[in-house]
């Protein structure tokens, strides 16, 4: 898992302006992501986790479902997502040398290339750019 694109994840759920302190607080947490190691973040993660347990607990019920729900539910889904996806996200530094980079943006780079190569060429057969496809990441 990049670490931007769990960032990115984050943000989706808790918004870049998030109003609520807990959100406030993990979203400067989700932030200092590329700053840390796996066990400072888990370890800022599991305080941010204790400090608001109770808060991301509470639930509401509706009247009109007739049904209980989690009242921060994308923000407790914004920390699942951190807590899900924490064995994934410091890999790059596990294995230092393969020099895996902390995001994708390379590779993201690379595939735009070839996506743009392939769209040039759009009246070809899938076979044929499938042929192109791998030309180009053989190289």
């Amino acid at each position: 898992m990049c670490q931007f694109h769990q960032v990115a994840i984050v943000t989706r759920y808790i918004t870049r302006t998030p109003k609520l302190e807990a959100g406030i607080e993990l979203k400067i947490l989700t932030y200092n992501l590329t700053h840390s190691t796996r066990s400072e973040f888990a370890e800022q993660l599991n305080a941010w986790h204790n400090r608001w347990k109770k808060f991301l607990n509470e639930k509401s019920f509706s009247e009109e479902n007739r049904k209980w729900f989690y009242t921060h539910k994308r923000l407790r889904s914004a920390y699942r997502s951190l807590k899900t996806n924490m064995k994934y996200l410091f890999a790059y530094l596990e294995y230092p040398d393969l020099g895996i980079p902390n995001t994708t943006n390379s590779l993201e780079g690379k595939f735009s290339r070839l996506k743009t190569k392939i769209r040039i060429h759009s009246g070809l057969k899938e076979w044929r750019k499938r042929k192109i496809i791998d030309e180009i990441l053989s190289k």
